[in-house]
């Protein structure tokens, strides 16, 4: 058994105190455990602040945009490592591709950024010179240096790698230290690519830092100068950042949380066409791609009501051909979800979504799983839903069923569908 460690000061720590039990998607059995218990959370802000901080901000953008590359080269070679530390998870070969080598791009991509949008200097002018008096002796121009602070990312259990990767990126680049603290279910990820850039030596002492376990009273000890960025449930969100030291120190809070993606078929693209196949290979992918844990998976799926029997008709065909179960097993194209807890949660929101809709594929006694035990692992069935009055009931707007679940709307015209899509109240995706 693995217990986890955090990274605080320089030094892998091992927590104390009640721990976190961790267990394998698949098949049930216990990898690890994690607590955070013992860890001095203002030290860990405070070396950051100290250590990470100044070393980071001596560098220049090209400096620090070459730390990233140098960094995503490393990470590319241990990769295979993180696939193995993934396959607990429940991922497939796809899902990890997403997580770990997108999340290693990001890397990438924000050092081409800071080659080519920013200068070799360690500020950034940013915009032109305004004159702020008729005769030109009072001017302003705004200059961006880094924060002296210390970045907080508070990350979700879908993307532990990408998720973590695509704030240290912007982060880095801008020359500010951060704290990680992942999901505790999917930590062993996190902590396997953390330990990964530690051994690399290739970033400052202090600008990377692990919390694996809760957050204790991390957040008592912000101030002005810190950053907090968090990614999960809207309700988690709010009582983050109604925090009093939140609010007392004017402390910027960064959240992506809950959202309601749409798709939708246009009038022009009937059954036959070749819209109209790349529609349903697009919808079914995004219920099945890491089991439809995606912060940008389709939720609502909007169809021209003289074709929604067609494209139930087409979900159907293409869903019963998706096999679930041990992503090692070959043909397997979804695995389980990460955890069983997350089981429960699903089912409790398909529950909630089904006082609105009617079940048109899937539910959770009509599957198999291929490889591996239905009642050890965490396996959801893929659930297509139709919900016949998208306006009147509000269910399939409100409520999100984190997993391989989507709900057909119908509509009439193509001003009600924007309608329809805007009830999603700011999805972080919609296409068309």
């Amino acid at each position: 058994m693995n217990k986890l460690r955090s990274y605080a000061m320089g030094e892998w720590v091992e927590g104390t105190g009640k721990a976190t039990e961790l267990f394998h998607a698949v098949t049930g059995e216990k990898v690890g455990e994690a607590t955070s218990e013992g860890l001095d959370f203002g030290a860990m802000l405070e070396y950051g602040r100290t250590r990470g901080g100044p070393a980071m901000r001596k560098l220049t953008f090209h400096e620090r945009a070459s730390l990233l590359k140098q960094m995503a080269k490393y990470l590319m070679e241990r990769k295979d490592e993180f696939y193995t530390a993934s396959a607990a998870s429940g991922a497939t070969k796809a899902d990890c591709w997403i997580d770990i080598d997108g999340g290693i791009g990001t890397f990438f991509a924000y050092s081409s950024k800071g080659r080519r949008e920013f200068p070799n200097e360690r500020f950034y002018m940013e915009g032109a010179v305004e004159g702020l008096s008729k005769d030109g002796s009072f001017v302003a121009r705004h200059l961006c240096v880094p924060m002296e602070g210390t970045a907080v990312h508070i990350n979700a259990f879908n993307f532990p790698c990408w998720g973590m990767l695509e704030k240290l990126a912007p982060t880095f680049l801008a020359g500010m230290p951060a704290i990680v603290k992942p999901a505790t279910v999917t930590s062993y990820i996190t902590e396997a690519v953390v330990r990964a850039m530690i051994e690399s030596k290739i970033l400052p002492d202090g600008a990377l830092q692990l919390i694996v376990g809760g957050v204790g009273d991390l957040f008592e000890h912000l101030d002005c100068q810190d950053v907090v960025t968090f990614t999960g449930s809207a309700s988690t969100a709010l009582k983050l950042k109604s925090h009093q030291t939140i609010l007392e120190n004017s402390i910027r809070f960064n959240v992506e949380a809950d959202s309601l993606n749409f798709s939708m078929l246009g009038p022009d693209s009937p059954p036959g066409s070749e819209e109209f196949d790349i529609f349903i290979k697009e919808v079914a992918r995004e219920m099945t791609a890491k089991a439809g844990q995606k912060c940008t998976a389709i939720r609502r799926t909007l169809v021209p009501d003289a074709m929604v029997q067609d494209v139930i008709t087409a979900l159907q065909k293409r869903l019963q051909g998706v096999k679930i179960g041990d992503p090692s097993v070959e043909g397997v194209r979804m695995g389980p979800l990460a955890a069983k807890a997350q089981v429960s949660e699903v089912q409790r929101s398909v529950d909630s979504l089904l006082s609105a809709t009617e079940r048109v594929y899937g539910g959770p006694d009509g599957f198999d799983v291929v490889g591996a035990d239905k009642l050890r692992g965490a396996f959801f069935p893929t659930t297509l839903l139709y919900c016949d009055d998208p306006h009147g009931k509000q269910e399939p707007h409100k409520v999100e069923a984190f997993g391989p679940v989507n709900t057909i709307l119908p509509y009439k015209s193509v001003e009600e569908a924007i309608e329809l899509a805007k009830l999603g109240r700011g999805s972080l995706v919609g296409s068309l």
